[in-house]
């Protein structure tokens, strides 16, 4: 490509070096992993699932991750932004999922994700007439709000993770999240170009190598964990439809889509290309598709998560191939238990500084 050609590339369709592509891409991964496995961990010990079922819904969660980030960036026809959004689980499901399963079985939790999700992909052309109920002084809101609201998440993994845990706030915990922090703040500060801009990448692995030799990180899990696990669909059983079930999950997709809209209208801004109605139906197309595949290899509802917003704006990387890279690490870590495993062996506090 000729330079006058690059020059007439949108930066958000811009294709970065391969090297730069999986370092991002994974930069955008380790932000979003802990949240993104939190809840397949917490609907599994509320349902008193098995280790091994577990282990499953955490597998199928990430491969899922990984699909809808390649809808949500990548898109065909009608569906997805093509924007540099990484796509997550909503916790806002987390629990109707719970009380569903603890009444109706894990095969009602899917059937009401299935037609939730289905419902939020043909009523999204019409939910994004909405958009005009977000201007400028909503979008700004918004984006000062999703910074906010991730603060106590930061502040709990930087503590532990786990407020009732007799070492949360330990001065181990606080001084590997201040030498994270310290990381990703001088990397950040004194390099230039491709460095800094992967300044939370380096700062995890940092912190990570640190918390081992002091022996705070536990790679146990690793070696015990398979190399490959192939995502079934319907595992528990096929779906079951219950009319309660499906409408607390559709009145979960309506949150989803509000949020869905705001994160996405704030990508627009921060990225250069304002999202209009059409790209908003897109977007929120693209969230019902794959809250409708979700149900079926037992997963959840799916929308953007907040911090990898944020992410997009500190890094200033735009371009959308870069998330996609996110979702294709996102579908090997599924379908590699191993991999996975390493990446949750990052001390929360690590993670929390970098947060």
């Amino acid at each position: 490509m000729n330079e006058n050609a690059k020059k007439n590339v949108h930066p958000v369709d811009e294709m970065l070096p391969v090297p730069q592509l999986f370092a991002y891409g994974l930069q955008h991964v380790l932000a979003m992993y802990a949240g993104a496995v939190a809840v397949p961990i917490i609907v599994a010990q509320a349902l008193k699932l098995s280790p091994e079922q577990m282990i499953h819904l955490i597998n199928a969660d990430l491969f899922t991750c990984g699909i809808a980030t390649l809808i949500q960036t990548l898109g065909f026809w009608k569906v997805g932004a093509r924007i540099p959004m990484i796509q997550g689980v909503t916790f806002a499901s987390v629990t109707p999922m719970i009380i569903i399963g603890l009444d109706q079985g894990m095969t009602a939790i899917y059937g009401s994700i299935i037609v939730a999700g289905l419902f939020t992909f043909l009523i999204a052309p019409f939910f994004s007439k909405l958009i005009r109920f977000f201007p400028p002084v909503v979008t700004g809101t918004i984006i000062t709000i999703i910074g906010i609201t991730l603060l106590p998440v930061s502040v709990r993994w930087i503590g532990g993770g786990n407020p009732a845990a007799p070492d949360f706030a330990s001065p181990m915990n606080l001084f590997l999240a201040f030498i994270t922090l310290a990381i990703v703040i001088f990397v950040y500060r004194f390099c230039k170009g491709f460095i800094s801009n992967i300044a939370v990448l380096i700062g995890l692995i940092g912190g990570t190598i640190i918390a081992t030799l002091l022996g705070q990180a536990n790679f146990s899990e690793v070696g015990k964990s398979e190399w490959v696990a192939f995502v079934t669909p319907f595992s528990f059983g096929f779906p079951t439809f219950d009319i309660m079930s499906i409408i607390s999950m559709v009145i979960v997709m309506f949150v989803v889509m509000v949020e869905t809209t705001g994160d996405s209208i704030a990508i627009g801004e921060i990225v250069g290309r304002p999202i209009g109605r059409k790209n908003l139906a897109k977007c929120l197309r693209a969230d019902g598709l794959s809250t409708f595949i979700g149900g079926i290899f037992n997963s959840f509802p799916y929308t953007a998560f907040a911090q990898n917003v944020g992410l997009v704006a500190v890094t200033r990387v735009k371009s959308r191939f870069v998330v996609a890279t996110s979702g294709i690490i996102l579908v090997v870590l599924g379908l590699v238990p191993k991999m996975a495993a390493i990446v949750a062996s990052i001390p929360n506090s690590v993670l929390g500084g970098a947060g």
